[in-house]
């Protein structure tokens, strides 16, 4: 069962304003998604967006072992993108 956006607090998207699709990888170099995940996270209930956030934090892991991209203030630069 899916929740329902309208009447729960909608995780935040994992957006931080750094909007570019690397060409190799397919992945936005900000927030690691894909477009797929870019373009349902509007309409996705907060278990899909549970699951999108665990698919990035894999993918940021493995692009960066050592944590300097997940550290440091991102939470500061996350946008209210919902792209």
């Amino acid at each position: 069962m899916t929740g329902n956006i309208e009447t729960e607090e909608a995780i935040a998207s994992p957006c931080i304003n750094i909007c570019k699709m690397d060409i190799v990888s397919a992945l936005c170099q900000g927030c690691f998604r894909t477009r797929g995940e870019i373009a349902a996270w509007r309409q996705a209930s907060n278990d899909e967006r549970l699951q999108i956030l665990a698919a990035v934090e894999k993918r940021r892991s493995a692009h960066d072992p050592y944590g300097s991209a997940a550290g440091g203030g991102l939470d500061e630069l996350r946008g209210e993108c919902e792209r």
